[in-house]
């Protein structure tokens, strides 16, 4: 299986790496600088789960095309943030032939619109991640937790048999995956929680555990969490009472540390995937005529704190 990378960042550049590390035809699409490290350096990997440091193949956006002529790709893996999603599809276009695959695993759902219309519904799998990474300083990839899962799946019901070639992959590089016949089920369960583990420690600055402690805390969040569970339901995907149960104790666990990557990024001064995960919830929220007035808050909040920034 020939699979293209965009990027070599936190979580590209891990997933991309393992399969690489194990002998999969992975190749980075990169930029120039980024290009002359991996030259250099070849990909550094730091994580709990093993340090590697080798070469992989990479190209940038000048030799794709012919690449992809004389080589075509079978899969391209995309993760990117959401606000570099136009920049990201125009620079994969050239690798995606005929009998091409997407697999984005974006935070989200909104990104299947851009994706279905740029290169067809049939060539854009469904897909979503586990992990938290980063890249550090001196271009390695850092790995910051144990958990580091692929979650893959066919939108439309037929078997794909990219799908089932990657599972296939993944299973022999080691490379922890669910390949799930229910996809968009998945799907709406990571959606729904995150949306409220944004909204919530963003508008309130603070952690879970922080959260609960303060007076209406638990209730707030059962709250928010209900609101996200009522537009999943109306969306035709209602989240299973076990993965409910689960997803709402984590995000009233008493003295938990767990905040979202959101509000790390929003406290660093950068950009914030607000409108992808938070404005999209509120928007499906309006379209099924449902009322969300915790998520209304913290989407108002947030587009605050983006105009604020942007000036």
């Amino acid at each position: 299986m020939r699979i293209l990378v965009l990027g070599a960042g936190g979580t590209g550049g891990y997933f991309g790496g393992r399969l690489a590390q194990a002998g999969v035809d992975v190749t980075f699409l990169v930029r120039p600088a980024r290009a002359a490290q991996l030259q250099r350096d070849g990909l550094v990997v730091r994580s709990p789960l093993g340090d590697a440091q080798f070469p992989v193949a990479h190209v940038t956006a000048d030799a794709l095309p012919a690449l992809a002529a004389e080589q075509p790709f079978d899969l391209v893996l995309l993760s990117c943030k959401a606000y570099d999603l136009d920049s990201a599809i125009d620079a994969i276009a050239p690798a995606v032939g005929p009998h091409t695959a997407v697999l984005p695993i974006l935070n989200g759902l909104l990104h299947y619109a851009a994706l279905d219309a740029r290169f067809g519904a049939d060539h854009v799998l469904g897909g979503l991640c586990f992990i938290s990474a980063t890249k550090g300083e001196r271009g390695e990839v850092l790995h910051l937790g144990k958990r580091a899962s692929l979650t893959f799946g066919e939108r439309h019901g037929a078997a794909d048999a990219r799908l089932q070639a990657l599972a296939r992959t993944c299973q022999q590089a080691g490379v922890d995956y669910e390949y799930r016949t229910d996809i968009a089920v998945a799907q709406w369960t990571k959606y729904s929680f995150l949306t409220a583990l944004a909204a919530a420690t963003c508008l309130m600055r603070g952690s879970i555990g922080q959260i609960v402690a303060s007076e209406g805390g638990h209730d707030f969040m059962t709250g928010l969490y209900g609101e996200c569970l009522e537009v999943a339901d109306a969306s035709g995907s209602p989240i299973p009472e076990s993965a409910r149960a689960a997803m709402l104790e984590l995000l009233t666990q008493p003295d938990s540390p767990l905040s979202a990557s959101m509000l790390r990024d929003l406290q660093s001064g950068q950009r914030v995937e607000a409108a992808h995960i938070v404005g999209d919830m509120v928007h499906r929220a309006a379209h099924a005529g449902l009322r969300t007035p915790r998520l209304e808050t913290a989407w108002i909040h947030l587009q605050v704190f983006q105009a604020a920034a942007a000036r």
